[in-house]
Parts: structure tokens; sequence; C-alpha cells
């Protein structure tokens, strides 16, 4: 299939899942377009969100003006086409010198059930968070409107808060149920998941808990506490104040991080390790601690290109604090938190105490040359099993968070 308007003819139909346009060539027309189809007036309308900067812009289109668009979009604009449907899967990429791959597979093994069409009225999904019943902290926080309709703007935001709750409910049998359970929320920002963590295990789940949410802006502590005593969340409290000097627990049964930066992400590792910890949820960001320190002579040509030591640092970074994990007594596990089109930030650290898991020296000591083998000493080993001062003479930074993830 040569030509982009015969491709998007033959699948742009009530069978589309969703289409993606990204790798702006010119991101002032914007970064990437959104397609879904919905229905308008009972007809199948096409609506395409084009995110601009911090914005989503929405446009509603028919069928051939959609393809019109999407045809000059690609012509001018966009490098990368992704199409998804109930039978097809195709992508469209376009060169440097404007030439157009254009490739289409047939799924025939989809069945009905396995699809489920991104039309509103069909867009139900089993989510523990449920579309067309009014959460009131979702609604004040944006997400959603007062009627139970996520907003368009919003989706992602809900996948990825239901996303989490489906970790959260996977360890629900290893947390405690004779007594309370306590829960601190490191970094929690605008605690978008420190009340979707709460309204799912109080509101839904009937445990019994107190949940501490800590973060260093005074404001965003303010305004979670307010919401907090409207909703009479009377076991949801919100503290100022950084990971590193919190001194405010001497239990702990959870201990969940979302995007808190560098090396405040080892000291809330750290700080569970030391509370005995039932349960840990880290999604970590920002590893600039080894990207400063990581050396080695084989890998030093590929470690020369900025992009590729921060992603290797990155990894470096996480593999080695789920191996740290696991020598504390923890079975570990490293998994994909959210699509990578969403954040490249994705990767969320899991985390569930064994109380039968005896030490083994020889895991460490693996995990140690690793360390020697890339010159690095991250701030976790120091916190749990002692070290030398920082390897570049650099104080560990005040902790930051990344409130637009949280």
């Amino acid at each position: 299939m040569k030509d982009i308007r015969e491709f998007l003819n033959k699948y742009v139909n009530e069978e589309l899942d969703r289409i993606l346009v990204s790798n702006a060539r010119n991101t002032s027309t914007g970064t990437k377009l959104q397609v879904r189809p919905v229905p308008v007036k009972g007809e199948v309308r096409y609506q395409v969100t084009r995110l601009q900067g911090t914005k989503a812009i929405h446009e509603n289109y028919g069928k051939e003006e959609l393809i019109s668009y999407l045809t000059e979009q690609m012509q001018e604009n966009f490098r990368q086409l992704q199409l998804e449907s109930r039978y097809v899967q195709g992508r469209v990429l376009v060169s440097k010198k404007g030439n157009m791959d254009i490739k289409a597979k047939e799924i025939r093994t989809r069945t009905k059930e396995d699809f489920t069409p991104m039309l509103s009225h069909n867009r139900k999904k089993n989510y523990l968070l449920q579309e067309g019943v009014p959460i009131p902290w979702l609604i004040d926080l944006g997400v959603m409107t007062p009627e139970g309709k996520i907003k368009n703007s919003r989706y992602d935001k809900f996948k990825q808060l239901n996303r989490y709750l489906e970790f959260i409910q996977d360890i629900l049998p290893k947390l405690p149920r004779d007594r309370e359970i306590r829960i601190i929320d490191f970094g929690c920002g605008k605690s978008y998941l420190t009340f979707a963590m709460y309204y799912y295990l109080k509101e839904l789940n009937h445990c019994d808990i107190q949940v501490t949410g800590l973060d260093l802006k005074e404001d965003v502590i303010e305004k979670c506490q307010r919401l907090a005593d409207k909703y009479g969340y009377d076991k949801l409290r919100f503290l100022q104040g950084d990971i590193a000097s919190y001194q405010g627990a001497d239990r702990v049964d959870m201990v969940v991080t979302l995007h808190a930066c560098d090396t405040a992400t080892d000291f809330a590792l750290a700080k569970a390790v030391k509370w005995g910890a039932r349960v840990i949820l880290s999604v970590p960001c920002c590893q600039h601690e080894l990207n400063r320190q990581v050396e080695n002579p084989e890998l030093s040509p590929v470690l020369e290109y900025g992009i590729l030591k921060e992603r290797f640092a990155a990894l470096l970074t996480d593999g080695l604090r789920a191996q740290m994990l696991e020598s504390a007594g923890y079975d570990t596990q490293i998994l994909e938190f959210i699509a990578m089109e969403h954040t490249p930030k994705n990767l969320l650290i899991r985390a569930v105490k064994n109380e039968n898991k005896k030490e083994d020296p020889r895991r460490r000591q693996k995990w140690e040359k690793c360390m020697e083998a890339f010159c690095v000493e991250p701030t976790l080993k120091k916190l749990m099993f002692g070290g030398s001062s920082d390897r570049d003479g650099t104080a560990v930074p005040e902790e930051r968070y990344r409130e637009d993830n949280r």
C-alpha cells in the first residue's frame, strides 16, 4: 500500500481504536496528535487531540476531513503514524526525503472480547476507579466532571491511576488486616495517587489505614489537606518535609514514592527497609548520581554519547537498587508502569518483604562487583550497607519532586 490516503480510507472506521502521530518536524505546530472515534449526535466523528506544549487542543472531524488533515500533517509536520484497530496494526514512516513507508498487519487472533473500541459509550474497561461514578477528589483535581465522565485531556492520568491501583491490588494480601495499615507516600505532590490509594483501600476495600503524604511544597500540602478534610478522610494527612530528615514514624507497612528525583528515591527506599515495610512501590526518575559517576573502559566509546550514558545510568541505578532490596530480604520486581509514549520514566520497582528469605552473600558479591566494574557507589548502598562519602565530592542534593506526574 503506497498511498497514505488509501491506507487511511481503508482503516479509519468504527473498528478503529486509536491513531498516534508523533516525531514532529516542527514542534511549533504541535508535538503529538492522538485520534479516536467518538459518538456525536448519533454519528461517528473522530476527535483529534493536538498536544501543544502543556496544552491539549481538541477538534472533531468527519472521516474525509480527518483523512485530508492527517495526510497534510504527515506530508508537512510529522514523521511517524501508528494505527491500531480491531483487526489491524499499521504504521507510516516518513524519510528525510519525504518518502513514505506504509505497512499494515492483520491481527487474526484478536476476538471481539479482546478489543474494546475507543467510542466513549463502549470505552468502559474494568477499571478499579469506575467511569460514570462521580468521585469527589477526582472532580476537584480536574480529572472527572461532576457527572462522573473522565475529561478527554485527563484520560491518560485516569489510566495511570488505575494502573498504579492494579499494583496495589496485587500486593493487598501482603498487608495486615488485623490492625491499622500504615502507609507513607513520599513526594506526594498534588496527591492524585495518594487520594486514589486512600479511596481504593479505605472506601472500596474497607481497610483500616493511616496514610501520610509528604512533600516539600507548603502550598501544595495545604491544598491537599483541605481536600482531605473536605471529604472526611480523617486518616489521611499531609505533612511538609523532606524524605531524608523525616522522623515521623517508627513502623510503616507500605512505602510509596512516585517520581522522587535522583537520590530522594534512595532515602525513601532506605527508610522503608529500616522500618521493615512489607511493601515498597517506587517509580524513580532523574538518576543523575550514577550518571556523574559511571566509568568503564570497555563501554567508554558508547558512554561518550550523552543520551546513551543517561539511559544506561538510569538502568544501572534501578537495577542495583532492586538487587540491594533483594539482599535486604525483599522479593523484588522491575515492572512497566505505563506505556513509554506517555513518559520515559515508566519503570516501577515493586518489593515485597519475604520473612523466609535468607541473606545470600553471593548475590551481594555480584552487585558489588557490578558497582566496581562501572566505578559507582550509589547513595542507597551507603545508606543501607555503609560506604565512603560521595564519590564525586558533592553533598547528596535536597530531594525534588516532579508534580506533573503526581
